[in-house]
């Protein structure tokens, strides 16, 4: 007989449901667990088919089920199956007539804690219930401790997206005071692109580092003359191919950096004003030689900026906004633009919650 000092192995009023089709059988282990267990608080619940026992698992919790494997109408191995989905993390002793090796393996495959060959010992069974017990408490343990462990990876992620996002502000923000641009502006960017890559089917994380990279798309403006940046008409040629170093710029700025966030906005300050058609710069890359974030961001931007009031022109309305992306539409990729007109009212719901203050 296990020793009674050994109660701290099992919680008190453990409640057990005994599944046999045979009332003696059903009795003789209640009895059996009564006597041979004394001091572990054993509470036994009988049924007499694996019916009858769903009935009792829906009433109630149980910290195990000891059932007959062959059963007229629902069999011990289906009961196992009911059982976990009704209650997951009930412990399972498989009782059999069936010395079979297979059977065995199937139980235990199926989840049994537990395989016991009729006739027993009575210790025997008392050592497989105190087994399965023990197992399922700690499994109960292990799943506490990775919830634990996920929630606290879930904080620290949170955390180290809040240092990354503030980063991304203030380094965006030295670019602000130079710049026409707002910081409205640079929010409703990193929303538009974000709305669109997971609309594309981007996995969450890195949709979430296309919000926080996208903003720092023209963070190479900080090196270009004022004289050109903030000029309230046409550039000539030659300011032009100037302004157009702000791509170059950006990419010395960001680039050499291990941090993934910094890779992808390398990326996009690079090859933002990349075209589709060939027609951008400053690679003249065609279609998908374009890297996507790239011309997310370059979607994105343009639809914003034909919202918005700019140092040489006021902003367009809506109407007039979509009618001069539908006739540019040759420098952006296809699917890219079926899927921003798509998301048309989305959009206008991001630009009225991030306009101008």
């Amino acid at each position: 007989m296990i020793p009674a000092e050994k109660t701290n192995i099992v919680a008190a009023d453990t409640l057990i449901l005994v599944v046999d089709d045979e009332e003696f059988i059903r009795r003789m282990v209640s009895r059996n667990l009564h006597e041979q267990g004394y001091g572990y608080g054993f509470s036994c619940v009988m049924a007499e088919s694996g019916a009858a026992a769903l009935v009792e698992l829906a009433a109630r919790p149980f910290s195990l089920i000891i059932t007959d494997l062959m059963m007229p109408g629902m069999t011990g191995l289906e009961l196992l199956t009911a059982a976990k989905q009704m209650q997951p993390d009930i412990a399972v002793v498989m009782l059999t007539g069936v010395d079979s090796s297979a059977t065995a393996v199937e139980a235990l495959a199926q989840g049994a804690y537990g395989y016991v060959i009729k006739p027993f010992q009575p210790n025997e069974l008392l050592i497989n219930v105190i087994n399965a017990l023990r197992r399922r408490d700690l499994e109960i343990l292990r799943s506490s401790y990775e919830r634990q462990l996920e929630h606290e990876v879930s904080e620290r992620t949170r955390d180290i997206h809040e240092r990354e996002e503030e980063i991304t502000l203030r380094l965006v923000s030295a670019s602000e005071y130079r710049d026409n641009e707002t910081g409205s502006h640079i929010r409703r960017m990193a929303q538009y692109a974000a709305l669109l890559a997971r609309e594309l089917g981007w996995a969450a994380d890195q949709v979430e580092l296309m919000r926080l990279a996208a903003p720092m798309h023209d963070i190479g403006k900080i090196g270009i003359p004022d004289s050109i940046l903030l000029k309230p008409g046409k550039l000539t040629p030659e300011e032009e191919q100037l302004m157009q170093q702000h791509t170059i710029i950006g990419t010395r700025i960001l680039e050499g950096s291990v941090c993934s966030l910094l890779q992808m906005a390398y990326t996009v300050a690079l090859n933002h004003h990349e075209r589709w058609d060939g027609s951008g710069y400053p690679r003249r890359l065609v279609g998908e030689a374009i890297p996507e974030c790239a011309r997310i961001v370059a979607i994105a931007d343009v639809y914003d900026a034909l919202h918005s009031d700019r140092i040489y022109r006021r902003a367009f309305s809506e109407t007039a906004a979509l009618e001069l992306l539908i006739a540019s539409k040759a420098q952006f990729d296809p699917r890219l633009f079926a899927c921003l007109l798509d998301n048309v009212d989305e959009l206008r719901r991001i630009r009225c919650q991030f306009s101008e203050v």
